[in-house]
């Protein structure tokens, strides 16, 4: 994959198919991805915030040649040093990396580990070891397929087939494939090395550069729930063997006493005597992600670890990354993760690094015959200096941002907003009138923190109600730029921190005067804007809220949850206490409102979701409410309601969407009611099994229609979800967070939380996809207006580092449904059944798309090429489909038709008039155009074909006619493309040249006749 995604021209888009040939006939009338695969959506990025990295592997001979883990968007591979990339690792079993390395004897050889280290609530899960002999190109899933999260890799230096996985366990839940584990065969067979507990496993490990049997590995107990985290225990320590990892001795001599939390381990390269760790201790841990105690920190050892010497208590948010980095050369010289940091004193004091890039890092590499050139993943992508982090460069182009929540207006291109994962909110263009496509400057950031909801008020256009984590809520006037906060619930204020433990944690301490916490909410706290009125809104925090004035003033709706303390429910078997690391880190607060909707057809129905579990439905506007979660059969009571659809079609029809992974269960729930929640029906049972439902969509047209995001692909179904399908259309297995079809132009927005937005354009043809279809041998489906967009470059050069995303398909999309695969024929006729445009395309069995470019074809012109005449007069247009084993059968095969509208660019207003008289000049000049260049043709092939011992007044004739004609159509070219360049009269000179041009074809036809050039 290229880091700029160059866009093809208006014409060669026209006989555009985005599937080859599949299957040899499709019987089946349900939903399939071979049926669905030749609807392909396009990325329009963004890559202006890039997305999380979380491992690098780098060529140390070659060090312009490295890979970069994103932690749910691919591996991406450079080989000249970030310019441009192919991504790799994208069609496997999961989507989530963890660690790679990379064998640096024989660098065809490289180790992934899937599922996130990371311990965010957000973080997804892998299912195992993959091995790559081909530099990434192909892979191998070896093994450990219930690790869940794969902490480091290493590798053996003489011994290819030796490495060392540290494999963490599963986030959510206890489970026993934890532990340090070795394979001897690359994979074929591994054997576990170390093992706690299972609820501990191993976050690092670490091999000695001078002797490979000797590493250390550190052992880590932690827990994630839906209401809180535990990121320490007992069984959390430092380990040692000097064998191969045959034998271990937990290393304590001078590290502190107690139980630990995540533990980091660096060997300095230049002495491996010298090894540092950090050790997570603490009292009194607060969710805004440090301790009020701050303990431990720390280590060296200058004896190989058998003992070790506290430097500092530094050790920033130890739960995301806790990692030490060593200076290759300078042993004082100590970088820490996850706050990016160094020390140049051993340790003793740290300083955090000022820097360009994002603030969250993962990893970083340093390069041992330059210490001053760095690479650095964060949760903002790529960084490289070459001054020791003094200044960055940024990899602006590699498209792996993670959208949590999507929504679209109704401007025309119409704009697509959303949160990221710790990236801000954004919103940039559906498509834009440069033929270069859609850049990362045409992205415009509206919030920080990590974005959630974004809501458009599409009466104007203009308002963006815009969220952060735990519902921080302003309403932003994108014309002006102005922003007001709108949060409820806080009439004292709060904290700025999220929680102030003597405020909080303590029972038995009084509450502090201005010591409190704002009104909990949900990390992905719900809005929604009124379909009935949109100066009204509905957000949550514990207690459901409504505005009827755009968010000045709010009215509670009461608590909506259970009411639940979580200090009560304990985790891995204990209750929280001032000692217990990492408390809740990224869960300040539980239980909240998780979804909200409103029922399109019936003003004052409401529906609300809740994180632990509640599933409630109001009739009048809130003011009674009948709880329903207990009427979802087979859904485990808690569970996490994560979205909810009520239809546009039906009265008393919704849709429920839950998940139960935090809880170590990933199996589907999605549910239907017909009569407001009396009864349900679950529908998630043709899905593929432990995919993780998170957000439902019924088709505005079609109410069989569904669309499921899940955290592994995308799903479809045309019976209401009794069937589900796969729509992959050449996208990478990604999670799909949030999903909306526009209105107007029934495109499929996905937000992905791995590579930006897609766009599936013109998803009517789903709707339309019905038995009736499929067990119809040819069919053409509707067609929206399309429109003669010109397009035009406006962009310097650029270099290498530089993203474009994909405009919608310029011209008009032609979907067709073929039983059989062959040759298919297009024709496009006019209202008087006259042909104006032909194509020729390979079809596949099922779906297909043709995108024709509005222009006429030119005569004589081959039907397999573009056609490449001018744009068409707008009007409508009626389609013939043809298909056939080949070329011939389909000339002759039965018919299907359909029709498209074209229409002129929005942009122009012109009389209908003026608009005919100028497709008649532009057709006489691609006539001319034609006429001059088939003369060229003729002079060329006659001087070509002249025999070596020619006369030479024949050759020097030959060669004049040549020039003439040449120049002749060369110039009749670029009066073709300045009439083109605007609608309207030939102005004095242009019919002055058109006048010429012609009197010189006929005069140049008569000569090269009497000459005798044929």
């Amino acid at each position: 994959m290229s880091s700029v995604l160059r866009l093809p021209s208006v014409l060669a888009l026209a006989a555009t198919l985005v599937a080859t040939y599949g299957p040899a006939t499709l019987l089946a009338q349900t939903p399939s991805v071979e049926l669905t695969g030749g609807l392909q959506p396009r990325t329009i990025g963004p890559a202006a915030m890039s997305g999380r990295f979380v491992d690098l592997a780098v060529m140390e001979t070659s060090p312009s040649v490295f890979y970069a883990a994103a932690s749910t968007g691919g591996l991406w591979k450079t080989t000249n040093n970030g310019s441009t990339w192919t991504v790799h690792f994208t069609n496997e079993g999961t989507h989530s990396i963890g660690a790679i390395a990379l064998n640096q004897r024989d660098t065809s050889i490289i180790w992934l580990g899937s599922g996130e280290r990371a311990n965010r609530q957000s973080s997804s899960w892998g299912d195992g070891v993959y091995l790559s002999r081909d530099g990434g190109r192909t892979w191998k899933n070896t093994g450990l397929r219930e690790s869940g999260h794969i902490g480091r890799i290493v590798l053996h230096p003489s011994r290819p087939e030796v490495a060392y996985v540290a494999a963490m366990g599963q986030l959510w839940s206890a489970n026993n494939e934890r532990g340090l584990y070795r394979t001897d065969d690359f994979g074929a067979t591994w054997k576990r090395l170390l093992y706690i507990d299972d609820n501990t496993g191993v976050v690092d490990v670490a091999m000695d550069p001078t002797d490979p049997n000797i590493l250390y590995a550190a052992a880590y107990q932690r827990r994630r729930t839906a209401f809180g985290f535990n990121g320490g225990g007992p069984g959390s320590a430092l380990y040692k063997s000097t064998d191969g990892g045959t034998t271990w001795r937990n290393i304590t001599k001078g590290l502190p006493a107690g139980d630990y939390g995540r533990i980091g381990i660096g060997i300095f390269r230049g002495d491996p005597r010298i090894v540092y760790v950090s050790v997570e201790q603490g009292q009194r841990y607060t969710a805004s992600t440090a301790y009020e105690q701050p303990e431990a920190g720390l280590y060296r050892s200058d004896d190989r670890g058998e003992s070790f010497t506290q430097q500092s208590t530094w050790n920033p948010r130890p739960m995301y990354g806790s990692q030490v980095i060593v200076d290759p050369v300078d042993p004082c010289r100590i970088y820490m993760i996850n706050f990016f940091s160094m020390s140049t004193d051993c340790g003793k004091t740290s300083r955090q690094m000022r820097q360009s890039l994002h603030g969250d890092d993962r990893f970083m590499w340093i390069n041992p015959a330059n210490p001053s050139h760095l690479i650095k993943a964060d949760d903002g992508g790529i960084g490289i200096s070459y001054d020791r982090a003094v200044t960055w460069q940024f990899m602006a182009h590699l498209p792996v941002s993670q959208w949590y929540r999507v929504a679209v207006d109704m401007q025309k291109p119409y704009r697509v907003y959303g949160g990221l994962q710790d990236n801000g909110s954004w919103a940039g263009p559906s498509s834009v009138y440069r033929s270069e496509g859609i850049t990362n400057a045409d992205w415009v950031k509206w919030g920080g923190g990590d974005g959630f909801f974004n809501v458009v008020d599409t009466s104007d256009n203009r308002t963006l109600y815009s969220s952060s984590q735990f519902l921080g809520l302003s309403r932003i006037d994108m014309r002006t730029g102005e922003e007001r906060s709108i949060r409820p619930g806080d009439p004292t204020g709060a904290i700025a921190a999220r929680r102030n433990w003597t405020t909080w944690g303590d029972p038995s301490v009084p509450p502090q005067r201005l010591g409190n916490a704002m009104a909990p909410a949900n990390w992905d706290a719900p809005i929604i804007i009124s379909h009935h009125d949109t100066k009204t809104l509905y957000t949550g925090t514990n207690i459901l809220w409504k505005s009827s004035d755009r968010g000045n003033t709010w009215t509670a709706l009461g608590d909506r949850t259970t009411g639940i303390d979580r200090r009560t429910l304990p985790i891995m078997g204990e209750r929280p206490t001032a000692s217990t690391r990492s408390l809740d880190d990224g869960v300040p607060y539980w239980p909240s409102v998780s979804a909200i909707a409103e029922s399109p057809t019936k003003k004052g129905t409401l529906w609300i979701g809740t994180d632990d579990g509640n599933l409630q439905r109001s009739t009048d506007d809130g003011r009674t409410w009948t709880e329903l979660a207990g009427s979802l059969a087979g859904l485990p009571r808690g569970s996490w309601l994560n979205g909810i659809e009520p239809s546009r079609h039906v009265d008393g029809r919704v849709y429920v969407v839950a998940n139960n992974y935090r809880s170590g269960d990933f199996a589907n729930y999605v549910y239907r009611t017909d009569d407001n929640g009396r009864t349900w029906t679950r529908i998630d049972g043709g899905l593929p099994a432990k995919r993780v439902a998170r957000t439902l969509r019924e088709d505005p047209r079609n109410a069989d229609v569904l669309y499921l995001g899940t955290e592994l692909g995308l799903f479809w179904s045309n019976d209401r979800g009794a069937t589900w399908a796969e729509l992959r259309g050449g996208m990478p297995l990604m999670a799909f967070n949030d999903l909306v079809v526009h209105p107007r132009e029934h495109d499929l927005v996905l937000g992905t939380h791995a590579r930006g937005i897609y766009i599936l354009d013109h998803a009517r043809t789903l709707a339309e996809l019905t038995p009736r279809v499929t067990a119809s041998a040819l069919h053409v489906f509707s067609s929206r207006p399309a429109e003669q967009i010109r397009y035009r470059d406006a962009i310097g050069h650029v270099g290498e580092i530089f993203f474009t995303g994909e405009n919608a398909p310029a011209g008009g999309i032609i979907d067709f449904w073929s039983k059989t695969p062959g040759v298919a024929r297009l024709a496009f006729k006019d209202a008087g059944g006259r042909t104006v445009a032909e194509m020729q395309m390979n079809a596949r069995a099922g779906v297909n798309r043709a995108v024709w470019n509005l222009s006429y074809s030119e005569t004589g012109a081959p039907v397999e090429r573009a056609p490449s005449g001018p744009f068409v007069l707008p009007g409508t247009y009626k389609v013939e489909v043809r298909v056939g084993a080949n070329a011939a059968a389909a000339a002759s095969s039965s018919v299907a038709t359909g029709s498209i509208e074209v229409r002129d660019d929005p942009r122009i207003v012109v009389a209908a008039d003026v608009r005919r008289a100028w497709d008649a000049d532009m057709r006489s000049l691609a006539t001319l155009r034609g006429e001059s260049r088939a003369l060229a043709g003729r002079a060329s092939a006659a001087l070509r074909a002249l025999a070596n011992d020619a006369p030479a007044a024949r050759r020097a004739t030959l060669a004049e006619f040549a020039r003439q004609t040449g120049e002749l159509a060369s110039r009749a070219q670029r009066l073709y493309g300045d009439v083109n360049g605007a609608i309207g009269p030939l102005t004095g000179l242009q019919a002055e040249q058109k006048a010429y041009y012609t009197r010189m074809v006929g005069e140049l036809t008569r000569e090269m006749a009497a000459a005798d050039v044929r």
